[in-house]
């Protein structure tokens, strides 16, 4: 498809904006819900094998958002436009898996004691708000260049694209301190 003669298509940006809403709330009411008082699942299966892949797939999202970004810069939108559905496929991967840890696995809490804490608790605390808020901005973002509105994409993933780096760099290094109480 050749992404400069696509004719902007409001109406089905706005229709793809709702979808964007209804999936983020959807996605924040599950993740409030595993945090509420433990509803585990028993499916006869260990999932601790997942927290190491749901670092893995943010390394790996962090990654192909650089490699957006680079392709864009060199104005290549074929590459770039791929790289984005990399990264948004790897993070739905990642959301799959992590809800599924949360459901059947009891929480991991950080050992960590004196400032170490304070560093990690500011890398959880900035990475969970900001991955909740940054959630349906990415989908927004998205939705603009699917349905052609190249301008707009491109002032939104200005400040969208530093934000969704941070959340994938800062969940390894969540996922790093916390290691060791595994």
């Amino acid at each position: 498809m050749d992404l400069k003669k696509l004719q902007p298509n409001k109406a089905l940006e706005k229709k793809l904006n709702i979808a964007a809403v209804v999936f983020t709330i959807v996605v924040i009411l599950l993740l409030v819900w595993m945090r509420g008082p433990e509803p585990r699942y028993d499916f006869g299966i260990d999932f601790g094998f997942l927290p190491p892949l749901h670092s893995g797939l943010n390394l790996l999202t962090a990654g192909v958002l650089v490699a957006a970004f680079l392709y864009i810069k060199k104005g290549n939108m074929g590459m770039h436009q791929r790289m984005i559905y990399l990264a948004m496929g790897l993070s739905v991967l990642f959301l799959g898996s992590y809800v599924l840890y949360h459901i059947t696995t009891p929480v991991t809490t950080y050992g960590g004691e004196g400032f170490i804490s304070y560093i990690y608790y500011f890398f959880l605390i900035t990475h969970v708000v900001l991955a909740a808020v940054i959630l349906p901005f990415i989908l927004f973002t998205f939705n603009r260049a699917f349905t052609g509105h190249f301008e707009r994409h491109r002032k939104m993933a200005r400040w969208v694209f530093p934000i969704w780096l941070y959340v994938a760099i800062t969940g390894p290094i969540c996922y790093l301190m916390l290691l060791p109480y595994y």
